[in-house]
């Protein structure tokens, strides 16, 4: 179950990163491409695929005795 939310978190976080970057206008092509919406919602998509991430990552970690 580990791996499962480290990949979403992942993809999540990828997903993030490109919707900011379409934002800015530098990556052209979508009806995205040059809207604030996605500057303000990328990054704020991509934190919640890194808190995907340290989930799995601690999820999975033994716990300290």
């Amino acid at each position: 179950m580990r791996w499962v939310w480290l990949i979403i978190g992942v993809l999540v976080a990828a997903a993030g990163v490109v919707f900011t970057l379409q934002g800015l206008g530098i990556l052209q092509g979508s009806a995205m491409s040059g809207s604030h919406t996605w500057v303000v919602l990328g990054p704020i998509i991509a934190i919640i695929g890194l808190a995907l991430v340290g989930v799995g990552v601690f999820r999975g970690a033994p716990a300290s005795r």
